[in-house]
This record gives C-alpha cells, structure tokens and sequence, in this order.
C-alpha cells in the first residue's frame, strides 16, 4: 500500500492519499490540498473520499476536491445527517457554515473498501468522538488510519462535541485493541509505524483512568 502523508496547515485534519486514488480526509484548505495532490496525481485520477467523520476540519475541503476531480464521497450512516449540519460538524467553532459536501457511498461496520492493487480498507465503527466515526484497517501492511478516535502516544478524540457519544468511546477503542497495527496513521499529526499496537493500549489505558474505569 503506498501512502502520501499531507498536512495543509497546523489546524487541518491530516490527509491520506492512498494507492494514488483514494483520499482519507480531506482538511480545510481545498487550494492546499489539491497543490498537493498534483504532486503526485492528475488530481482526475482520485476516484474516492474517505470521511472518517462528519467534523469540518476533516471535510470542509471535500466539495471542492470531489468537484474538481469527479471522486465520490463516503462516509459512515451514522455522520451522513452530521456532515451538512452545523453542529453536529462543529463548523460553529470555526467561525464557518455547514460545509456543502454531499456524500452519494455510505459506509457500515465491516464494509470492505476496494483501494486497488488487490487491497481493501475494512470499516471499523468507532461511535464516540461522533456518532458515525470510523477506522480504516488494512491487514496486509497491518496500517490503521484512526481518524480523531486514536492518536500517538496514548491519544483519543473529544467527547465533548455535540454528537458526541462519550458512553461507546471505550468500547470503540478497546475493539481497535484487538487489531494486529504496525502503523497509526492518526487524524491529526504524523503517521508512526513504531509499536502501533502498545499507542493503541496506551489510548486505552488513558481513556479508562480519564473514565475511571
């Protein structure tokens, strides 16, 4: 699986371009993004987006980037209502309107995601940050790409959003536990493939003292 790591601006989500066709994320700053892209594409070769959840800083950009490049645009049933609403996407904290993405794949638990080159994505729903957050799993290169559900170094995502589902953070993480992860590539930050699995138990753990559980 090859992987381009993008990062428009310290307040964009992290973006993923992967096998040169598939998009997980796509931040803020459209401009940026596609600048990007075109680097390493014709940005009319990108035939998905991946939203990993409904929050703006995550698909603000996804209109124009499916626009410009005629991608589809998926994301889990649960965040289909929150994506265009302006607080269930947190749009508001941003000073910003609902963003105008209009997804046409909707994904559930244990979807299989074609990503070409004989690979797949499996949809891991992770309720908790939002209702409809997913993981993506990929099990030949053991890649996770967590969204805001887990990041390094004991990380986890916000409960506190409208929309949020603070009583299924737990069990959300604690199923990412069971997965065999050489590499996290988080929502936001740097992607790591040092000791996957024990960042993953360390967000465990961290969640379950903040719980005291």
């Amino acid at each position: 699986m090859e992987v381009r790591y993008i990062c428009p601006t310290a307040y964009d989500s992290s973006v993923y371009l992967v096998n040169r066709k598939v998009l997980i994320d796509a931040g803020m700053s459209s401009d940026l993004v596609i600048k990007q892209l075109e680097k390493y594409i014709k940005l009319t070769d990108l035939k998905l987006i991946i939203l990993t959840h409904c929050h703006y800083d995550h698909i603000a950009a996804a209109a124009a980037i499916a626009e410009k490049s005629g991608a589809k645009v998926g994301v889990h049933k649960a965040d289909l209502e929150g994506v265009n609403d302006e607080y269930l996407s947190v749009s508001v904290l941003f000073g910003e309107s609902a963003p105008s993405v209009k997804p046409t794949i909707i994904y559930e638990d244990g979807n299989k995601i074609d990503i070409g080159n004989g690979e797949y994505l499996e949809v891991i729903h992770t309720p908790g940050h939002s209702k409809g957050s997913i993981c993506l799993y990929e099990p030949v290169s053991k890649s996770l790409f967590s969204g805001d559900t887990v990041f390094p170094g004991g990380g986890f995502g916000r409960i506190d959003f409208k929309g949020s589902e603070p009583d299924k953070m737990l069990g959300s993480v604690e199923k990412l536990t069971r997965l065999d992860v050489k590499t996290l590539y988080p929502g936001h930050g740097a992607p790591t493939n040092i000791y996957g699995n024990n960042q993953i138990m360390a967000s465990y753990t961290m969640l379950k003292m903040m719980m005291g559980v």
